[in-house]
């Protein structure tokens, strides 16, 4: 079983991810660490070297790989789902969840990991809530085609796992 976690930048993705790794005694994989240790090289700099085109077709490619193993929890980049047919490919390898979570307490985290973030390093603070708004709307319909949605405002990770393990074991 492949268990894939969706939602947007500062959701909880990967550590849901490492937590239930945990929980299932299986691997976990940050599909945006993977794209960096098989390119050699971070992110940012294939997108600014390369464009996001190269980087879109790359991070198919490798969610592709991963999709064929076995056992394992898969966080997936903020945009990966809008991409290609990224979602079409989750749902059919894997059980898929979207971690879903306000704007505004989406603004709440990413406003201190803002510098690690290039995506709304350049933003001032007071326009990040507006930037997640209008970025979610876009990817919205993607998101919302996992399979199971899970409501993590005001959740702690436990709860959050706790959700997603009952669900795993009723499927």
């Amino acid at each position: 079983m492949i268990i894939t976690l969706i939602g947007y930048m500062g959701c909880g993705k990967s550590t849901i991810g490492k937590k239930l790794s945990e929980y299932f005694n299986c691997k976990s994989i940050d599909l945006d660490e993977f794209i960096i240790s098989q390119e050699k090289t971070t992110i940012k700099e294939i997108f600014s070297e390369k464009g996001e085109i190269y980087f879109r077709k790359k991070e198919n490619l490798y969610l592709k790989k991963i999709l064929e193993k076995k056992n394992l929890i898969l966080s997936l980049g903020g945009g990966t789902p809008a991409y290609y047919n990224n979602m079409d490919l989750i749902n059919d390898k894997s059980l898929s969840f979207y971690l879903k979570m306000s704007p505004i307490e989406l603004a709440s985290r990413l406003i201190h990991e803002k510098d690690h973030r290039p995506i709304i390093a350049h933003l001032k603070n007071e326009e990040i809530k507006e930037f997640i708004s209008r970025h979610l709307y876009e990817r919205s319909f993607y998101y919302e085609k996992a399979k199971y949605k899970i409501n993590c405002n005001q959740k702690s990770i436990e709860d959050i796992c706790n959700e997603i393990l009952s669900i795993t074991k009723n499927s």
